[in-house]
């Protein structure tokens, strides 16, 4: 595997043009980070025209793409400014050719069953008659394969875009898909910015109504990348009715807020358990997610109960509403996502 030593040396041959020195001497390297075969470097310009910018760029990518063991490499070049100068590795706030209304999924803390809540969404969409889309932002820890029953690697189209992959009716991409088995991905914040704006305008989509986007949990850099790249039509919070849960809720609304993304609603998971016999127990509390919702001034979208069934429809790749429709909880989902077609036609 390649290391930050090699990758250095092999940018010394980098000529800043015009002068005998290399860009590293000069010490506009700024960052370099590699893992499993991926290169992302850094640079900041003091100075510098398009044409300058350009010619460094494709040179870094030239040397570094001949490095044994490297398969991708990602290069941005920066001037003072602080805007990227190179035309990839700009923000692009533009919309998706094909896609026309795209939704974050977000959750303040893990374990709340966002996820869950992403692929019963893009399914009940799905049976909806609309045409969905799927994107795991979760880059250290991709679920989405798992739960929508596809494990194996995309393929790559003439215009060398990544295919999709498909299961009950929904296109999907992930990190999953990409990597070997439980191999970990250590990435810095560059490297999670530049693959998520690939996911974006490097994956064949084709035409969709919805493209929803399962976000790991947090505030961290794949929430802002996400917002830096394309521009969202909404937001919809995953939470579960304690106060442990609510509390950091409400930072993943306030992230929402300051990025100016519209919160289209809150979702109350794990909501109440049903016993055989009937009773309902509120394991966790319940009406901490209404309440927020009133307090936030958002809508509140709906309650999802415990179900066994739920859990076995993610291990097993066969989502609640794809197996149980007709269900309490499926038709659930299918409320939901009729509310969020009617906010977004």
């Amino acid at each position: 595997m390649v290391n930050e030593s090699e990758i250095k040396a092999a940018l010394q041959s980098v000529k800043y043009p015009g002068y005998s020195r290399d860009i590293v001497s000069f010490g506009l390297v700024k960052n370099i980070a590699a893992s499993q075969g991926a290169v992302t470097v850094q640079i900041q310009l003091t100075s510098g025209t398009p044409d300058i910018v350009r010619q460094i760029k494709t040179e870094c990518e030239r040397v570094l793409q001949a490095l044994a063991g490297v398969q991708q490499v990602f290069v941005q070049v920066s001037l003072p400014s602080g805007g990227t100068a190179a035309p990839s590795s700009t923000p692009n706030t533009s919309r998706v050719t094909g896609i026309k209304r795209i939704i974050a999924v977000a959750s303040g803390k893990g374990g709340v069953g966002k996820s869950t809540t992403s692929v019963n969404l893009a399914c009940a969409f799905r049976l909806l008659g609309l045409r969905v889309g799927l994107l795991d932002c979760d880059i250290y820890g991709p679920s989405i394969p798992l739960m929508m029953g596809i494990q194996r690697k995309p393929n790559i189209n003439e215009k060398e875009q990544l295919i999709p992959l498909e299961n009950h009716g929904v296109k999907l991409m992930s990190m999953g898909f990409l990597v070997e088995g439980d191999s970990p991905i250590i990435w810095r914040g560059p490297m999670i910015m530049k693959t998520i704006q690939q996911f974006f305008f490097s994956v064949a989509w084709g035409e969709l109504d919805y493209l929803l986007v399962d976000l790991p949990p947090g505030t961290g850099d794949a929430q802002l990348s996400l917002c830096q790249t394309v521009p969202l039509d909404g937001g919809v919070i995953v939470t579960t009715p304690q106060e442990a849960s609510l509390g950091v809720v409400r930072k993943g609304i306030g992230m929402f807020q300051k990025l100016n993304v519209p919160i289209l609603g809150i979702i109350e998971n794990m909501s109440y358990f049903t016993t055989p016999q009937g009773e309902r127990i509120e394991i966790f509390g319940h009406g901490g997610g209404r309440n927020e919702a009133d307090r936030q001034a958002v809508p509140f979208l709906g309650e999802i109960p415990i179900l066994t069934e739920l859990r076995l429809g993610g291990d097993l790749g066969v989502p609640i509403v794809v197996a149980s429709p007709r269900g309490h909880a499926g038709q659930t989902y299918q409320q939901i996502a009729r509310s969020l077609q009617e906010r977004l036609p």
